[in-house]
């Protein structure tokens, strides 16, 4: 049970970055590792940019933002179909936020988006490409107040997202507390980690964190399954990573900063589903080294 509830929020994260990274504006970042015991392996160039737009002097702001997603999955595993275009997708996202103050310290933020994610083999946009998210959230910072000694954020929300088929919206939550000087920790999903600042402008961390993508493939594929000897047909391609490591920040200025990941997968499952979002076939599941790397700019 708690294995499938791990794979439903993937699902859901994977189409997000607010939760992640609240304060990053802008990112570019490649992800690769090797799949265990397989020719196989995964790379992954990852960019966005988002902009804050002051509304007024009361703290209100609209946030449209942009990101793209080129991921290069090489199959090489033996299968009784055609692989070719299984191999290159990409994903195009345009999401646009709302956020204002409340009372006592509270800010309160919505957002909207729409994701286009495929292997595009097609060269066109079909409707099962299209994917559609929406969030709300409650926020109350305390990292900036001079006035706490253990400075802190908190963030509750809701959020759903058509990727993962379901009816309803997955709570959300993530706490950060700067609990020493040089330490702080985060608690939440999709990453909890406890950093340490060893030098000036330099952290290290310990981390646990999800990742993992989804995209339609445009022409389904039809195998039988050897095991049943059912055919089975393949709408799309889901990949779950919950992973553990170390990682590197050194900041070049205020909000620029250089950043290197490496770690092992606890779980790494990809798969081919059907239409209704169940798995027909594990293409691999072996755990194995994670490397990430990129630049982002944060306020």
């Amino acid at each position: 049970m708690f294995y499938k509830f791990i794979l439903f929020l993937t699902m859901l994260i994977y189409t997000t970055t607010i939760q992640a990274q609240v304060s990053d504006l802008a990112r570019l970042e490649y992800t690769y590792f090797p799949q265990r015991n397989s020719d196989n392996s995964f790379r992954r160039l990852r960019a966005f940019i988002k902009y804050p737009i002051k509304l007024n002097d009361q703290g209100s702001y609209l946030v449209p933002g942009i990101e793209y997603r080129n991921v290069n999955f090489i199959y090489r595993d033996d299968t009784n179909f055609d692989t070719n275009d299984l191999e290159r997708f990409s994903s195009f996202e345009g999401n646009l936020a709302y956020t204002f103050k409340l009372k006592n310290d509270w800010r309160f933020a919505l957002e909207v988006g729409a994701i286009v994610a495929s292997n595009f083999e097609m060269n066109r946009i079909d409707t099962e490409d299209v994917l559609f998210t929406g969030s709300i959230y409650f926020v109350k910072n305390k990292k900036e107040d001079p006035l706490v000694d253990k400075p802190w954020r908190l963030i509750l929300g809701m959020r759903f997202s058509t990727t993962a088929g379901r009816p309803f919206p997955l709570p959300f939550i993530n706490y950060y507390r700067n609990f020493r000087p040089n330490w702080s920790f985060v608690l939440g999903v999709p990453k909890s980690n406890i950093k340490y600042c060893f030098k000036e402008k330099n952290f290290i961390q310990g981390f646990i964190t999800l990742d993992g993508f989804f995209a339609n493939i445009q022409n389904n594929r039809s195998f039988i399954d050897i095991a049943t000897s059912e055919e089975k047909i393949a709408n799309n391609i889901s990949m779950t990573i919950v992973l553990s490591g170390l990682g590197y920040e050194r900041y070049l200025t205020d909000h620029l900063a250089l950043y290197a990941y490496t770690g092992f997968t606890i779980i790494n499952n990809i798969r081919l589903r059907n239409d209704n979002q169940e798995d027909i076939l594990t293409i691999n599941d072996q755990n194995s080294l994670y490397l990430r790397a990129g630049l982002k700019f944060k306020i």
